[in-house]
């Protein structure tokens, strides 16, 4: 969340048609939880959200405490197994901030690649804003052609 609005997670008053970026609640039908196999304690979550039948967005929110593990590539690798494999998307998509740098080594790690940088406008102040957004995407065609990781 500190590349999304500064940090704060207000699903309480904070309602997800008010916000640019993908704030799920739990109970959509395209969101996982992840959790510690050893302890069931909150990971974070994971999010394959269809943009249309041809096309969806990566989202994933890790708890600070869980960065750094390869948590985050784990499961976006899973997404876009799933996603090609069994649902039939033709185009995975996610973005972040250009200052985001963990979250842009994870989709170039999944096989994503640069596409474009926009440079929206946001409702508040979040700090690297300045330095714009920047969306990857990954083919299913590309998906075919990379080396195996783990499937």
């Amino acid at each position: 969340m500190h590349f999304l609005n500064g940090g704060a997670v207000d699903h309480e008053r904070t309602a997800p048609k008010d916000v640019t970026f993908l704030m799920p609640r739990g109970s959509e039908p395209f969101v996982w939880t992840a959790r510690r196999t050893t302890t069931g304690a909150f990971v974070g979550w994971f999010c394959l959200f269809p943009e249309s039948e041809t096309l969806a967005e990566i989202g994933y929110r890790l708890r600070r405490e869980e960065w750094g593990q390869g948590l985050a590539s784990e499961g976006a690798t899973a997404l876009v197994d799933w996603g090609f494999a069994s649902s039939g998307f033709e185009k995975l998509v996610a973005c972040t901030l250009a200052v985001n740098i963990g979250s842009r080594r994870v989709m170039e790690k999944i096989g994503m690649r640069h596409v474009r940088t926009e440079f929206p406008t946001f409702p508040s102040r979040i700090p690297g804003a300045e330095e714009g957004e920047v969306w990857y995407e990954l083919l299913r065609s590309e998906w075919r052609s990379q080396e195996p990781s783990g499937r």
